[in-house]
């Protein structure tokens, strides 16, 4: 069912998985949708390069007047041991993570009304960290607190900020992951092991679909929660974790997720 009144709503990442699978669903609903992504797309524009943001929310500023909904869904993964990850590539996780979400939101936000949404695509490593994927958990991390930290400088606006926290979709995003297997004595094959073994999970990762249908409720909603963790498994672990020590948490997830050789 499409809706009465057409929305302008900007996506960042909008050419692949999450960000392009909710452009076509807002599209179909009815929606004005103005896709940012690095590749193929109404602007083709990485995140990290302000310069050229800045010449897109112009540009989007004099064609379409108002946002009433930001997605900032641009991201990619980074995996590797903290030491011996290049520094590079650390600062490209960041400053597309990060930094390119804080550009997405400074000139985003200018252009929104009463009403407006701000929707920043976190995960569920951004809850639970994992061996070997310390800048992409922290780094979604972040996004979470800015996410938090806005919705509380808003408080007195009727724009809401939240964050929605995606389990394991069936995407390329695990493909086109970038994998650093570089070891040395301390880690051994542990880092290679253990990446195999969340890739092992990849059967298990939700439909594209699916994970869309709740996306869209969520944006959908009049009153936003802060934050929303997608995956039943996920939602409980968020909700023992209020009663559990860190201590315990880290052992068991290192149990589960740090694989060694036998």
């Amino acid at each position: 069912m499409k809706n009465k009144i057409s929305r302008n709503i900007v996506i960042t990442g909008a050419s692949s998985g999450i960000g392009k699978a909710l452009k076509d669903a807002f599209i179909a609903n009815g929606d004005k949708v103005i896709g940012i992504s690095s590749s193929e797309d109404d602007y083709v524009c990485d995140v990290t390069d302000r310069k050229k943001m800045e010449e897109v929310f112009a540009d989007i500023a004099k064609k379409f007047d108002k946002i009433d909904i930001l997605v900032a869904c641009a991201g990619f993964g980074l995996l590797g041991a903290i030491e011996l990850t290049p520094f590079e590539k650390v600062q490209k996780e960041y400053d597309v993570n990060v930094m390119g979400l804080i550009s997405t939101i400074q000139l985003g936000l200018p252009l929104m009304r009463d009403n407006g949404k701000i929707i920043n695509i976190s995960s569920v490593c951004a809850l639970y960290p994992l061996p070997f994927r310390a800048f992409y958990c922290s780094s979604k991390s972040a996004v979470s607190m800015l996410s938090d930290c806005l919705r509380m400088e808003l408080s007195q606006t009727k724009i809401q900020s939240t964050a929605i926290c995606p389990c394991e979709i069936k995407t390329n995003f695990s493909k086109n992951r970038d994998k650093n297997f570089e070891t040395n004595e301390r880690y051994g094959k542990a880092i290679e092991l253990s990446a195999n073994g969340i890739a092992s999970r990849e059967n298990k990762r939700m439909d594209i679909n699916k994970a869309c249908k709740i996306m869209v409720n969520i944006i959908n909603k009049k009153k936003l929660r802060p934050q929303y963790t997608m995956g039943k498994g996920y939602k409980f672990l968020n909700f023992i974790t209020r009663f559990t020590s860190k201590s315990l948490l880290l052992k068991f997830s290192t149990k589960v997720f740090y694989k060694k050789e036998k």
